[in-house]
């Protein structure tokens, strides 16, 4: 066929033809022949090929083009297609998005290190110290951490950008200047003595909203440096994150950050620098002791070194050590140590003598601290910030600082880093501090297993662990995952806590429900690549031994929160590490629903990488088909939106105003004996519900007492704490709505009465209908609080196939149900604790922004050596809303608060009360709220408008409570 006569379509363009010729060549007015091909476009072998170009060739239902086989090649397949598959709205090729929600992912930068050496001394856990940062907002982690990257990195030594923000990854985080998620960051520093450790180091956010950020961090980590401003002090979030870090057993040491600030803003005078200094510590050791279980709880001090001074802006990190070190390069014969321990304190110089005192040599003589410390610094700051250009160069000759023209031209503040930092050297006394307070991976072995894992410890598996064994069985913890540039799945964040992990290794990854009974949430996968997370880029590495953190790739497909990755060779009984256990509550809740109906698989899939996400998110579907989202607070709701709309989903999601959850609880005794029978009326249940113990409820959460001790032990504990009875403590079946649940199933009976034998044949489906009745509650489906049932008589069946769980476990929820609205019931909703920072002149606003949402005021009192108030108040969680803005408002932005879960309270009112009438759009009186709150809380979850009893008791129990006249307000 000659191509000069076709055009790239097939369509002739030669000269005419005469109409005899036509006929012989085929190119008449008659049809073509149809030639077939099979898949790859091959003439079939036994019919000769038509040379027609514009001939289409029917084949398997698809149309072909001769000509475009010869345009194209033989490979390329053209289908022809009669109308529209795609709507005209979507491109016939879309292009390719970009997305761009973090920071992109750099190349291996500089460092001082050599990554090789990084990676060796990943071999070495002696000196390896896994470290978390935690504070309060603001109070100076994150810039602490891009001094670290400045020391290590020479990239990034020359920006003259004031934050560097190195470990904020997300445009959200750097938009707003609030770390959002936990980031780690593995470095190589020295210590004073110039000896490299591999410091692993975990910057947390600060807002109390994301506090379940900081528990996942916590838990891979030996210790934590807890942050503290200099200027604020100790704040809402510190006391609760240093509650929180007792409560994980990690050891602790303070950074005073921001000392600048009592320079430079407050002008406090060194003396009172020191006054403000010290109160700070003394305030730590008096959380310490108030939170610690030991009799000889730990305490922080300067002296003892586990107490580091720093200005992360102006690069300045000391403590006493680092310091005397300092004093030590320039004037020989000091003793660092002893030297050290003399500097802080009511411990004076006398210059006359040369020697330190305990009293003071004369009126105006100043502590060690405030001379050899303080005073050079404020010298420094005020030379530097004052008297540029005269007597700066003079005191720069004197402490041998040279800088060159253009560094003594630029502005204040690089110039005064620079400075600070080619005076007081590297972060060297942080890293000491680290090594002599913070135990490394092997030192702290045995009290990390003992405290998380959830298997005996005496087992080959379990002394591998407490050794931190190289060579042992592979143990690896997740607490964290990270989602990857394009969002379509996420990098596992884990400790290796024995054994070494290879990448391309098979491991079985073990979810949080799997227990040796139950071992469906397990599977087997293989290790992709791993990797060192160094926030803005990533080191890969082959193999990663005990005691290290390592990012994994290819397993996050079955974990949704935590997972314990094994290898395959075990033959022990496997047990899992424990899951998270968080210092708030997720009470914040709203229900979110596509715009466009048929995009609901989207955000359910969206939902599903969201919750990987947020370690404390909970996301979950209610009877009536809506999709609920439950998180700590509002921030952390709009950083859970965000991320679900733009990040995971990428559609448009419609959202309900805020909600939060609320609980059931009663608060007196059952008024009659409620008994309940079973469907077949072979055996009958009888019990009575009635209030816990104040602060009960909260021991069973704080697991102060577990279900899992035995009788003898758990005997005592009601005994001696709550003034319980003998036999009832030891009666106790369960906890519930599980094991750390805030009720108690007691069994009342008496073997005199009740065949006890038979009572604990059916124990096990009384305690699942007890725990199902705990867990949704029968004034609206919320869970039950604070109430003890106890059972007072049953009749068991003495055939096992009478009394079966399908007859017992629905009847046992039945008679919970019926007694706990014999008893009373009421709602508790959630409160929020709030500590508002305001000037003097805007308190009275701050009192009135509250008395509207139903707050109060628990204390109010000036900030010492600062011009702020501190006012601390509860609100109620669902009159919070828009509280912040609403504070703003009314102080013209003075104020700022924060605001945390801090209690359950009883919701004023009576909820089953059918003479209030609930009006719409109309603001209710307080005795009202509970009706309230249950009628549209029933509306939205798609049940009736109220509670029927009928649902709960039987005919012979209606008739009785007929009898006893007890109707009042119930419903039939």
């Amino acid at each position: 066929m000659d191509a000069d006569l076709y055009d790239e379509f097939g369509n002739y363009i030669g000269p005419e033809l005469e109409s005899d010729e036509e006929e012989e060549e085929g190119y008449g007015d008659r049809e073509p022949e149809a030639q077939e091909y099979d898949e790859e476009g091959a003439e079939d072998q036994g019919e000769e090929m038509d040379a027609t170009p514009m001939a289409v060739v029917l084949h398997e239902d698809k149309r072909y083009y001769p000509a475009a086989l010869e345009v194209f090649g033989p490979e390329v397949e053209t289908i022809v297609q009669e109308e529209d598959n795609q709507p005209l709205d979507k491109p016939l090729v879309a292009p390719i998005k970009k997305k761009k929600f973090q920071l992109k992912e750099q190349d291996l930068p500089e460092t001082v290190y050599n990554m090789e050496f990084l990676a060796d001394m990943m071999d070495n856990p002696n000196l390896i110290r896994n470290v978390a940062l935690i504070g309060h907002l603001h109070h100076g982690k994150t810039t602490f951490v891009d001094c670290l990257i400045r020391q290590t990195h020479p990239g990034f030594r020359s920006t003259e950008e004031r934050n560097l923000r190195y470990t904020d990854t997300l445009f959200t985080e750097q938009e707003r200047g609030v770390g959002i998620k936990a980031i780690p960051v593995t470095l190589v520093l020295p210590d004073v003595k110039n000896k490299s450790y591999l410091i692993n180091v975990f910057d947390t956010p600060g807002h109390v909203n994301f506090s379940d950020e900081v528990t996942a961090a916590e838990r891979i980590c030996d210790g934590v440096v807890l942050f503290v401003d200099a200027a604020e002090g100790v704040m809402l979030n510190t006391e609760r994150l240093l509650k929180h870090a007792v409560q994980e057993k990690l050891a602790i040491t303070v950074c005073i950050n921001k000392i600048d600030r009592l320079m430079l803003e407050l002008k406090l005078p060194p003396q009172d620098a020191y006054y403000k200094l010290r109160h700070i510590v003394e305030e730590i050791n008096g959380l310490l002791s108030l939170y610690s279980d030991d009799e000889n709880p730990k305490i922080v001090s300067p002296i003892l070194g586990n107490v580091c001074f720093a200005s992360s802006q102006y690069a300045v990190c000391f403590t006493l050590k680092s310091f005397a070190n300092i004093y030590a390069q320039t004037y020989d014969g000091i003793n660092i140590n002893e030297f050290a321990r003399r500097l802080w304190g009511d411990i004076y110089f006398n210059s006359k003598t040369r020697k330190f005192t305990k009293k003071s040599p004369h009126g105006s003589a100043q502590r060690s601290f405030v001379e050899f410390i303080l005073e050079p610094l404020y010298k420094i700051f005020a030379q530097v910030v004052g008297d540029v250009d005269t007597t700066l160069p003079a005191v720069l000759d004197e402490l041998g600082i040279k800088l060159t023209k253009e560094e003594m031209k630029i502005n204040i503040r690089p110039l005064l880093r620079l400075i600070c930092n080619k005076f007081l050297g590297d972060f060297s006394g942080f890293v000491d501090m680290c090594v002599q307070h913070i135990p490394s991976p092997v030192d702290n072995a045995r009290p990390k297993v003992q405290h998380i894992y959830t298997g005996p410890l005496d087992t080959v598996l379990a002394e591998a662990m407490c050794n931190c064994d190289p060579d042992g069985h592979l143990m690896v913890y997740s607490t964290k995952m990270y989602p990857t540039e394009d969002c379509t799945f996420f990098q596992v964040l884990a400790r290796v806590m024995s054994g070494t992990l290879h990448a391309g290794q098979e491991v079985k990854v073990l979810g949080e429900n799997y227990t040796l009974a139950d071992e469906e949430d397990s599977r087997i996968l293989t290790v992709g690549r791993l990797w060192i997370y160094e926030a803005r880029y990533k080191v890969e590495v082959s193999r990663v031994p005990a005691g290290n953190w390592v990012l994994i790739e290819g397993i996050d497909q079955p974990i949704v929160k935590t997972s314990t990755i094994t290898d395959l060779t075990i033959s022990d009984d496997l047990y899992i590490f424990q899951p998270l256990k968080f210092n708030t509550q997720s009470v914040i809740k709203i229900a979110v629903e596509p715009v466009n109906p048929s995009e609901l698989p989207k955000m359910l899939d969206g939902l599903r990488k969201v919750n990987k996400s947020y370690p404390l998110l909970a996301t979950r579907v209610e009877e009536s088909g809506e999709h609920v989202v439950l998180g700590t607070g509002e921030l952390y709701l709009d950083c859970v939106m965000h991320d679900l709309r733009k990040m995971y989903s990428e559609i448009d999601i419609k959202v309900a105003d805020p909600v939060v959850a609320f609980c059931e609880t009663v608060v007196e005794t059952s008024s009659l004996k409620c008994f309940a029978e079973t469907p077949n009326k072979k055996n009958k249940i009888t019990m009575i519900a009635e209030p816990l113990e104040k602060g009960l409820a909260e021991d069973i959460e704080n697991e102060v007492v577990q279900i899992s001790w035995n009788k003898k032990r758990l005997g005592e504990f009601f005994q001696t704490k709550y003034d319980w009875d003998l036999l009832a403590a030891r009666s106790i079946w369960a906890f519930g709505p599980d094991s750390t649940g805030p009720n108690i199933l007691v069994d009342d009976t008496l073997p005199s009465e009740v065949d006890k034998g038979l009572l604990s044949s059916v124990k096990d489906s009384i305690v699942q209908g007890f725990q199902w009745g705990t867990r949704e509650g029968p004034l609206c489906e919320e869970p039950i609080r604070n109430v003890k049932f106890k059972i007072l008589d049953a009749v068991i069946a003495l055939e096992p196939l009478h009394r079966g769980g399908g007859q017992i476990i629905p009847t046992a929820r039945r008679v919970a149900y019926s007694a706990f609205l014999m008893a009373t019931p009421r709602l508790m909703e959630p409160y929020l604790f709030v500590e508002v920072q305001a000037p003097a002149d805007c308190v009275s606003a701050v009192y009135t922004v509250l008395a509207k949402r139903r707050g109060h005021v628990t204390q109010d009192a000036p900030v010492p050596g600062s011009p702020l108030y501190t006012i601390k108040a509860f609100i109620p969680a669902i009159d919070s809303f828009g509280f912040e803005t609403d504070l703003r408002t009314h102080t013209q932005g003075q104020a700022f608060c924060l605001s945390v879960f801090h209690h359950w309270q009883i919701v004023p009112g009576d909820p089953l009360d059918k003479s209030i009438v609930i009006r719409p759009l109309e603001p209710q009186p307080a005795t009202h709220l509970a009706r309230e709150f249950m009628i549209k809380t029933r509306r939205r979850k798609g049940l009736s408008e109220d509670v029927s009893i009928n649902k709960f008791f039987d005919d012979p129990m209606l008739l009785e409570l007929a009898r006893q006249d007890v109707m009042l307000n119930y419903p039939l």
